[in-house]
């Protein structure tokens, strides 16, 4: 037993294109696993493999979650790592959806690398979410690595030549890459401000990226009036504080400044740190 299951092997996917997205460290604002949950809600996502977590996870650090069920039963619910396929009348989706393992990052990333071929999927996006200096009231901005680099400056996103730690985001597209697969990295700020709490702006913004690198033309009217909706709430919250108003307005102003160094340098700082 290699710590892969398929649940239902699909019929051979047209054009396939994986997204993948990890809960745990580089996924400030739960963004990442947001819109990779976005993707298959909206695109009636269907698992068809999973991985085996007794291999890549240490227990005592992520216990498994102990639930009742309607009828009273103890359930137990383990760190999930599945492939879900979706169709759209552009091209089918592969989207990973997980938690970033403790143990065995290589082993975890061939796993990966095996069902993709199965698959055969050729072009990959990963997606995280960091947290930086950036203001709530404006666009959420988007820092990406791609192989080949092409990829990457054809669709607006901030290169960055990050060098240091990295997670199972970092690890995977790296892998996957050096596998010779197409691969984009794609990572959205999220105000430190509003560390702890989901951040809609930035599902909607990596949404709406992959959906631009994938031409694939969601429709994503509902994910923006989510994200409008927040900022409201959150410009309505901060009004009652002088102090927080005025130290946004900064930001903004930062953020209005030429140079993109500045955003860069966050992403990478961010990195080191955790």
């Amino acid at each position: 037993m290699n710590g892969l299951e398929w649940i239902r092997r699909p019929s051979q996917l047209r054009n396939p294109l994986a997204v993948a997205a990890f809960a745990g460290w580089g996924d400030a604002g739960e963004a990442s696993t947001g819109a990779a949950e976005h993707l298959i809600m909206a695109l009636d996502g269907e698992a068809i493999a999973r991985i085996d977590p007794d291999a890549f996870y240490e227990f005592q650090t992520r216990r498994p979650i102990a639930e009742l069920a309607a009828d009273g039963t103890r359930i137990l619910n383990w760190p999930r790592n599945e492939f879900h396929a979706l169709h759209h009348e552009k091209r089918d989706l592969v989207v990973i959806l997980g938690e970033e393992p403790n143990l065995r990052w290589r082993s975890f990333c061939e796993l990966v690398d095996q069902v993709l071929t199965a698959l055969e999927v050729t072009e990959v996006i990963t997606m995280g979410a960091f947290l930086g200096q950036v203001a709530h009231t404006l666009p959420v901005p988007l820092v990406g690595s791609a192989s080949p680099s092409g990829w990457l400056m054809s669709h607006g996103l901030l290169p960055s030549g990050y060098e240091g730690p990295t997670g199972i985001v970092g690890t995977l597209t790296a892998h996957l890459a050096a596998a010779g697969r197409k691969t984009v990295s794609v990572w959205a700020a999220v105000p430190h401000y509003l560390a702890n709490q989901n951040y809609p702006p930035a599902v909607h913004a990596l949404v709406q990226k992959a959906s631009e690198l994938g031409g694939l033309n969601l429709e994503l009217g509902a994910l923006a009036i989510e994200a409008d909706d927040f900022r409201l709430t959150v410009d309505a919250a901060l009004a009652e504080s002088k102090d927080v108003a005025e130290y946004v307005h900064r930001l903004e102003k930062a953020e209005a400044q030429p140079g993109e160094g500045r955003l860069v340098d966050e992403i990478e700082s961010f990195l080191r740190e955790r």
